[in-house]
Parts: C-alpha cells; structure tokens; sequence
C-alpha cells in the first residue's frame, strides 16, 4: 500500500506533504505525491522538477520510498485526486485545507469536500501550523 499527498506549494500543501511523510515512515509504506495540474495537457516533464523540491522539503526523510504522480486536472481537482490515488491503490489520502471563518466552518472548501466524499480510502485532511 501507499500513502498518497495531494501536492500544492501553499503552506497547508507543504504541512500535508510532512504529515504524509510521517504516515508512510511510521507505517513503512512508500509516498505517493499527487500533482494535478490545470487543464487537461500532459505535464509530467514537471516529475523531476517536483520530486527535487520534495525531497528538499523532506530532508528528515531521506530513505522514505517516493513516487511523483501527475494528472490533467480535467473538469474536477477533487475528482482527479481521487482517480489517482485509487489508481495506485493509496492506503491513505492525505490532503491540506486552510482555516475557515466562522460562516465557513459550516461547509470545506468544495475540493476537500468532494475529496471525503468520494474517496473509497481513508482521507486525512491537515491544514498549516500557521493557520
């Protein structure tokens, strides 16, 4: 099995992609950094480019298995995370969101709504230490 990050480099994307590290360390299992980019072109010439600032940010983790996966956003953010973390058959999905006011709290975002929803895995939404 998995553990699959949805990857964005805002700082709820970056608390997610070292929570998810710390998953597939303490469990053993590979990470799967999800990459969706908008549209619906190819875009994994962008693999090497991503997987180097992801090993960057997780220096504490030099030995931790890591796969870079792209996928064409096409119609849904939500829905293409979903696909692909189904594709590689992720154990665990873990995505960031950012604080919410008041009002927002009643309803998340609509991508990580779709996200737990959809998703046939467990999904662990984390957001920034900052928020």
């Amino acid at each position: 099995m998995t553990v699959a990050v949805a990857h964005s480099d805002t700082d709820q994307g970056k608390e997610a992609l070292r929570r998810a590290a710390a998953e597939a360390a303490l469990h053993g299992e590979p990470l799967a950094v999800l990459h969706i980019v908008p549209g619906l072109e190819d875009r994994s010439t962008e693999i090497p480019g991503i997987e180097a600032r992801v090993r960057e940010a997780l220096a504490d983790h030099p030995d931790l298995a890591l796969e870079v996966h792209t996928a064409a956003e096409g119609h849904s953010v939500a829905g293409a995370l979903v696909d692909l973390a189904s594709e590689i058959d992720a154990s665990l999905l873990v995505i960031g969101s950012r604080r919410r006011s008041a009002v927002g709290k009643l309803l998340l975002g609509s991508t990580v709504q779709r996200v737990l929803l959809d998703a046939p895995m467990p999904v662990l939404v984390v957001k920034a230490a900052s928020d």
